[in-house]
């Protein structure tokens, strides 16, 4: 019998949630209306159908805290999480720790890699302290620098991913 897996990506408005998604699957995403928490909420997906006939969903979560209540609904049954941080933005490393915090039981039972995105050579804060951020919250992953438009770093971090699933007997 075919199964469904879902992967999340989330992270911050603007971040490129749904770019990450598109660009791995190669086709427009579907938008979706989802009831979060008495407001429906529009959800980016996308899927693609792996060789042994299963379906994997791809999921780019709402961004804005208030949608809280939609992630943890969309968490609920998720084999793993992506969280996209932007560097750009003012306080990249409270917001890495928003997501870690919200998404800590779906890490504990699965797993998680952090890509940083828009991020420039030699641009504080470095990796080492997005993952001193997720090591004092008790996460160990793999923490990577990303452009969300290419096919082929967004693949990298969801084979990061699965490679941590399968260590841990996913």
């Amino acid at each position: 019998m075919n199964q469904e897996h879902r992967i999340l990506f989330t992270g911050t408005i603007g971040v490129g949630k749904s770019t990450a998604v598109s660009s791995l699957l190669g086709v427009p995403l579907v938008s979706e209306a989802v009831d979060g928490d008495g407001v429906p909420v529009a959800v980016d997906h996308g899927d693609v159908v792996l060789d042994n006939g299963d379906r994997l969903r791809l999921y780019g979560t709402p961004g804005q805290r208030r949608f809280e209540p939609t992630w943890r609904a969309l968490a609920d049954g998720a084999m793993g999480l992506v969280v996209l941080v932007d560097h750009a933005r003012p306080a990249p490393l409270a917001d890495l720790a928003i997501y870690l915090e919200n998404f800590l039981d779906l890490i504990a039972r699965t797993g998680c890699v952090i890509g940083v995105a828009r991020m420039h050579a030699g641009n504080e804060p470095g990796l080492d302290a997005f993952a001193d951020v997720a090591a004092r919250h008790g996460v160990v992953c793999p923490v990577v620098a990303v452009d969300v438009r290419d096919r082929g770093q967004v693949l990298s971090l969801v084979d990061l991913l699965l490679v941590q699933l399968e260590s841990r007997g996913g």
